[in-house]
């Protein structure tokens, strides 16, 4: 079974470049962990602050241990770093 998540961040216009940015060494990382098919953040093209998320994983299993481990905390300060003001996932 595949596991999609998907949804959108929004940061502050002069932050979003930097914590982009910020995340793509994270991305990479997260793309690494066993059951991750695709995890990308994304610029939306036509709002200065909207970010796309769209995770795809193999099973509850590999979500799970993603969610319990350092990536995602990792993901969690960064995204506090930058002031998220919205996020609907």
């Amino acid at each position: 079974m595949t596991i999609l998540i998907a949804g959108t961040i929004e940061l502050a216009a002069d932050k979003r470049g930097a914590a982009l940015a910020e995340a793509a060494a994270l991305m990479g990382e997260t793309r690494s962990q066993p059951g991750c098919a695709h995890y990308v953040w994304s610029a939306d093209p036509t709002s200065a602050t909207r970010v796309y998320v769209y995770e795809s994983w193999a099973s509850t299993a590999d979500l799970a241990a993603h969610l319990a481990g350092p990536y995602y905390s990792r993901m969690l300060a960064l995204l506090g770093k930058y002031g998220v003001t919205d996020a609907v996932v």
